[in-house]
């Protein structure tokens, strides 16, 4: 396989690349990671099963997208594909895991900012993705769809609700939330922002040199504010990433309200990965929003 994965290395970029060590890394909690280097060049290694293809190859778009908008930086996409039992994707690698000053924070929120309000020259009026790809380990619906709250009610919390249901959850409330979304988002009209969708403490980071750096996308078109208010989930970011955010593009008056309708879909996931006490967390939740 590694032979595979090198001949692809030197296929896609034209150079010549042999394998002169390879190390074990963290590849996050669904996948494998290696670093991989021939002494003068080095790349970042993930490994899965063969049947997980599309979730690098969504990844893969994802990353080559956001690179594109020459905002924020993110690990470039190298190649992708499958040997054998397993699939793969080669990224860029980057020295990560600098302390990251609050002006390395400051900035990563200025541009993400800046992410969030880059347009395609064509524009774009609708919210959903190219294709299906995955947030975490569960499939991500992303259906090309003109009203948010009806995106948002029906491909977010309604399609995170029926895999719970087939997993043994109980969610009293969750028929009459997925009819309260267009209430609970009534005179909201955000335009469609590229998202990271999975941004988390673990999915951000700064290099060695205090540049900002965000990775392992779950990319959709959809309401910017779904990225703040998880950067809020498991932790929050420094305050100095949301001043730089603010200062760059303040959020519209509602968030506070609005962020726990965003990180339930979070947390209905992380249930439907994980089980245990998330199914408690996700009801206390609709509860508040059903108030």
């Amino acid at each position: 396989m590694w032979n595979k994965i090198a001949e692809e290395i030197s296929k896609t970029t034209g150079e010549k690349f042999e394998i002169s060590d390879r190390r074990s890394v963290s590849g996050g909690c669904i996948n494998q990671g290696w670093g991989l280097t021939d002494g003068n060049r080095d790349y970042f290694v993930k490994l899965n099963s063969a049947a997980e293809i599309a979730m690098f190859e969504a990844e893969a778009i994802g990353l080559k997208q956001m690179s594109e908008t020459q905002t924020i930086r993110v690990p470039k996409p190298v190649c992708y594909g499958t040997e054998g039992s397993s699939a793969y994707i080669v990224l860029e690698w980057l020295d990560l895991g600098g302390r990251g000053n609050n002006n390395a924070w400051k900035e990563m929120g200025r541009k993400l900012a800046a992410l969030h309000r880059w347009q395609p020259e064509d524009g774009n009026k609708s919210f959903g993705w190219d294709l299906n790809n995955t947030i975490g380990s569960t499939p991500q619906i992303n259906n090309w769809t003109e009203d948010w709250a009806e995106f948002w009610a029906e491909h977010r919390i309604g399609y995170q609700l029926k895999l719970a249901k087939r997993r043994g959850g109980s969610f009293s409330g969750g028929d009459r939330l997925i009819e309260a979304i267009p209430e609970l988002l009534a005179g909201h009209k955000p335009q469609p922002s590229l998202v990271h969708g999975d941004l988390w403490g673990g999915n951000a980071s700064v290099t060695g040199d205090g540049e900002p750096v965000i990775f392992d996308p779950a990319t959709y078109w959809g309401d910017r504010e779904v990225d703040i208010a998880m950067t809020e989930l498991f932790g929050s970011f420094s305050a100095a990433f949301y001043e730089g955010y603010n200062e760059a593009w303040p959020l519209d008056k509602g968030y506070e309200k609005r962020k726990v309708l965003y990180n339930l879909y979070h947390v209905l996931n992380h249930f439907n990965l994980f089980g245990g006490g998330y199914a408690s967390q996700a009801n206390s939740m609709m509860q508040r929003l059903l108030k």
